[in-house]
C-alpha cells in the first residue's frame, strides 16, 4: 500500500515539474529517485520516456535503460539526441549494450556503433562476432585481474584504481602473464589476509569457467548448480577473455521461458512485445504451425473416413470419439509439458532416456485405467437410466471406450514425453513438440486404437 502512495506521490510531482519546464529541476528530481521508480515513472509516462532518460545523469540513465522494454528502449534512442545518445550508449556495461544492439536492424547497429568511443567500439563488434546464443554475447570484458606473484597489499590497491570499472569486485580472478586464468579468489580472502602475503599462496586451482561458445542455457545450470554471482569466461586456449554475472543470466532465462511459452502454444517465438509487433508479422509468426496443425488434423478426417462403415453400422460409436481422442491429447501435453520443463533445467538429460520411457509407460497404465474406469461404469450407469441409448449391448461398448482410453492415454503419455527427447537429440529446439503438436498427433492415432478395440469386441454383435 505505502508503494502504491508513494509511486502516485511521484506520478503528481513529476506532472507538476513537467508542467512547470523546469528542467533543473527535473533533473534534481529524477536524480532523487531510485532507478525502480525511475522506471515505473517511464513505463506510466511511456511519452515522456526519451525527456526523462535525457534528464538523468548519464550514469543513471544508462542504470534505467538496461531494465527497461526493448521497445522503449528503440524509442528512445530513436529520439534522443545524438551527443547524449552516444554518452549513454557509452556509458551502458559492454553485455548489456551488446543485447541491445543484437534486437536492431544491421544498419542501425552500423549507425549507432559509429557513436562509440574506440575502446567501447573494439569490445561491441567483439561481442558481437560471436554467436548469438553463446556466452560471448552475454560476457563483459570488465573485471579484476591479478597476477600471481602479487602481494595482497598491491591488489588492493590494485581493486582501489580499478574497481569502479568493474562489473562485480566479489570474485577478483588470478592470471598468469599469458593471460590464461590460473585461479578465482573471493576479495575477502584478501580482505582478511596478511598484507605480504602471495595471491599464489591463496590459490587452488579449482575454479569454474565457462567457454565463450558455451550456449547460454547450459551457463544457466551451471550458475544454478555452482551458487555464483559470476563466472569467468575463456576460450579453447584458457585465455580469460570476461565475466558473465548473474544478472545476464538471469534475464536470459527470463527469455528462454518466454520463447518456450509462445512455442508450446503453437507459435513461433515473436522477439517483440505482442502489441508492438506488426499485425503482418504476427501473423506469420502464427500461420505457419496452424497450417500444419491443420494438415495434421485431415489426417484424423482421414483415418476416420477408414472407418466409415463401422460408423454406418454402429452410429452409436461416433458419440465417444471427442472422449477419446481428447483424453489422448490432454495426457501428452501433460507429458510434453513436463518433460520439457525437466530438460530446460536439467533436471532430465538424452541419457535418461529410458528411465523418462519406463516411468511414463507405468504413468500412462494407471491414468488410462483410471479414465477407462470412469468411462466404463458411466456407460455403464447410463443405459441403466436411458436404455434405449447405447442398446442391449452396452457392455461390450463400455468395455470399448473402457480399453480404448488405456490405451489412447498410454500413447500420449510415451509420445509427449518422447517427442521432446528426440527433437533435442536431433538438435532442435523441444518445445517446437508443442501441446497442439503432440494433441494433433495423438488425435490420428486415438481413432485408430479406438476402432480397432470396436472391431476386436463388436465383431459378429453389431459390426
Amino acid at each position: 500500500m505505502n508503494q502504491v502512495v508513494n509511486n502516485l506521490e511521484i506520478q503528481e510531482e513529476f506532472e507538476r515539474i513537467l508542467q512547470s519546464e523546469d528542467k533543473m529541476r527535473m533533473h534534481e528530481f529524477l536524480n532523487n529517485l531510485n532507478i525502480s521508480d525511475v522506471s515505473v515513472l517511464i513505463e506510466e509516462n511511456e511519452d515522456n520516456a526519451t525527456e526523462i532518460i535525457a534528464s538523468l545523469s548519464v550514469h543513471r540513465a544508462a542504470s534505467t535503460f538496461k531494465i527497461m522494454e526493448l521497445g522503449t528502449q528503440k524509442t528512445i534512442i530513436q529520439e534522443l539526441q545524438p551527443l547524449k545518445t552516444a554518452a549513454l550508449l557509452n556509458e551502458l556495461p559492454a553485455d548489456d549494450r551488446t543485447a541491445f544492439l543484437e534486437e536492431l536492424p544491421t544498419e542501425a547497429v552500423r549507425e549507432l556503433i559509429k557513436l562509440l568511443n574506440p575502446e567501447e567500439r573494439k569490445i561491441t563488434l567483439s561481442l558481437l562476432g560471436y554467436p548469438e546464443s553463446s556466452v560471448g554475447r552475454l560476457m563483459t570484458p570488465d573485471y579484476i585481474a591479478v597476477q600471481p606473484e602479487w602481494t595482497t597489499s598491491e591488489v588492493l590497491d590494485h581493486i582501489r584504481k580499478n574497481g569502479k570499472a568493474s562489473e562485480t569486485i566479489d570474485v577478483i580472478y588470478v592470471v598468469n602473464k599469458q593471460g590464461q586464468l590460473v585461479d578465482d579468489v573471493r576479495i575477502r580472502e584478501f580482505l582478511l589476509a596478511p598484507p605480504d602475503r602471495v595471491v599464489s599462496a591463496l590459490t587452488d586451482g579449482r575454479y569454474i569457467a565457462l567457454n565463450v561458445n558455451d550456449d547460454q542455457e547450459m551457463a544457466n545450470q551451471v550458475f544454478k548448480m555452482n551458487n555464483r554471482v559470476a563466472l569467468p569466461v575463456v576460450d579453447n586456449n584458457n585465455i580469460m577473455l570476461g565475466i558473465v554475472t548473474i544478472d545476464d543470466v538471469l534475464w536470459v532465462a527470463n527469455e528462454e521461458f518466454s520463447e518456450d511459452m509462445q512455442k508450446m502454444g503453437g507459435t513461433e517465438a515473436l522477439e517483440e512485445p505482442y502489441l508492438e509487433i506488426s499485425i503482418f508479422r504476427l501473423f506469420k509468426k502464427r500461420v505457419g504451425w496452424l497450417i500444419v496443425l491443420f494438415i495434421g488434423e485431415m489426417l484424423t478426417a482421414t483415418a476416420m473416413a477408414s472407418y466409415e462403415l463401422a460408423l454406418e453400422k454402429a452410429l452409436v460409436l461416433s458419440l465417444f470419439i471427442p472422449l477419446i481422442i481428447s483424453s489422448g491429447g490432454n495426457t501428452g501435453s501433460q507429458a510434453s509439458s513436463l518433460i520439457i520443463q525437466a530438460l530446460t533445467v536439467g533436471e532430465v538429460t538424452l541419457a535418461d532416456w529410458w528411465n523418462v520411457m519406463k516411468r511414463e509407460i507405468i504413468s500412462g497404465l494407471m491414468l488410462g485405467t483410471v479414465l477407462g474406469i470412469i468411462g466404463f461404469v458411466r456407460v455403464a450407469l447410463w443405459s441403466q437410466i436411458f436404455p434405449a441409448v447405447y442398446g442391449p449391448h452396452y457392455l461390450l461398448i463400455a468395455s470399448v471406450v473402457g480399453i480404448s482410453l488405456i490405451g489412447v492415454v498410454m500413447f500420449g503419455t510415451i509420445t509427449g514425453s518422447m517427442l521432446p527427447i528426440v527433437l533435442k537429440r536431433l538438435g532442435a529446439d523441444p518445445a517446437v513438440s508443442s501441446a497442439p503438436f503432440v494433441a494433433t498427433l495423438v488425435d490420428v492415432t486415438g481413432v485408430i486404437i479406438y476402432f480397432n478395440c470396436a472391431y476386436f469386441f463388436l465383431r459378429g454383435v453389431m459390426l
